[in-house]
């Protein structure tokens, strides 16, 4: 496995709305407060999930109520996406030596992680 190291993108930005690395091994105290907030965020994603279903299901919901469940879902997939390129970009990457002639891993076992 490659061990390049990567910044993290951070789950918040700047002032200006600019985004917010750190490097690091993952293990320091902004990175701890980073993981808080990402599983903050989550959380929320998952409850804001089963109460638009709920309004959906609802036929007495009003257009002004389904217009601010869709802002807090954009704010939330915004918020979830942000976490997903983050973690993506941590993620290990495989050495070219277990790739095959067509460029995928197709080579190493499933469920096996090379050495």
């Amino acid at each position: 496995m490659s061990t390049a190291e990567t910044a993290r993108l951070l789950p918040w930005s700047t002032l200006d709305g600019n985004p917010c690395f750190l490097r690091g091994d993952g293990t320091g105290y902004l990175s701890r407060v980073a993981d808080s907030i990402e599983s903050v965020q989550l959380g929320m994603a998952d409850e804001l999930l089963g109460h638009a279903a709920d309004m959906l299901a609802d036929d007495r919901a009003t257009p002004d109520q389904l217009r601010f469940a869709l802002a807090r879902m954009s704010e939330s997939l915004r918020d979830v996406h942000r976490i997903a390129e983050s973690r993506g970009a941590r993620l290990p990457v495989l050495d070219e030596e277990y790739e095959d002639e067509d460029g995928d891993d197709s080579a190493v076992p499933s469920g096996e992680v090379p050495e």
